[in-house]
């Protein structure tokens, strides 16, 4: 199996697959592929879960249904494009080394990934509309590669190194850095600091992946432009679906 990153601020994920090799995504996710490119939806990885991993990868956010995509009779090609501008990360995951990702961070993997989900906090009406603060883990053995939005800032944490960020711009995270959504105390960022008064609190070792294009503040600075009455229906149409696509990935 070969696969590369064709792309800039739209990037696609193209794999060249031998014989018999496969790579799994969730629903919906496919791009293009060749004749001899299989396609099977069930509701588990080939690295275990059942029906109740499946319904676990539903809680974090992510597809009740997998989709598997193998290569049978000859090579065979297939590509997974991002929804939003942004980039795409490759991760090596095994017992050890595994990695909690925001919420529609998942673009696809080799069979062996396990997806499931990491955390879930609810943080009200005032952030990602209502729904609150959803991460999935990935584990199991292989590749996954991962969608962040906007440019991508890495850092790397000391143990004991604390980094406060604005819970939108987490991207994923190595397991071995702790995680907690904390509060910033005082009145005066309760009425001025919007929904910045909720943070995540991210404490080394290791490493995180940073995004500086959350999708809720996308749609947030969209939304001002939307059309207010039926005679800017036309335009409406263009921008409301831009929008309707944005805010459907955030559910």
């Amino acid at each position: 199996m070969q696969a590369r990153i064709v792309g800039t601020t739209m990037p696609v994920l193209e794999f060249l697959l031998d014989h018999n090799d496969c790579v799994i995504s969730e629903a919906g996710e496919l791009s293009w592929m060749s004749s001899s490119v299989q396609m099977t939806t069930h509701t588990q990885f080939a690295g275990g879960g059942g029906l109740f991993g499946a319904l676990k990868r539903v809680v974090g956010g992510g597809s009740l249904f997998m989709t598997e995509y193998r290569a049978l009779g000859a090579p065979g090609e297939v590509a997974f494009a991002t929804r939003v501008p942004g980039h795409i990360v490759p991760v090596e995951v095994n017992p050890g080394h595994e990695y909690f990702i925001h919420r529609h961070g998942f673009l696809c993997a080799t069979d062996q990934i396990q997806l499931s989900v990491g955390f879930q906090q609810s943080l009200g009406a005032g952030i990602f509309g209502g729904d609150g603060f959803l991460l999935q883990r990935v584990a199991g053995a292989g590749t996954a590669w991962l969608e962040l939005s906007g440019e991508v800032v890495i850092r790397d944490l000391a143990p004991g190194e604390t980094l406060l960020v604005h819970p939108g711009h987490v991207g994923a995270f190595q397991a071995s850095v702790n995680f907690q959504i904390t509060t910033v105390r005082g009145i005066k960022n309760m009425i001025f600091g919007g929904d910045g008064i909720f943070l995540a609190a991210l404490t080394g070792p290791g490493r995180l992946w940073l995004q500086t294009l959350p999708i809720a503040k996308l749609a947030h600075q969209i939304q001002e432009y939307l059309p207010t009455s039926r005679q800017e229906s036309v335009q409406g149409g263009v921008v409301g679906g831009i929008v309707g696509s944005i805010l459907d990935n955030m559910r």
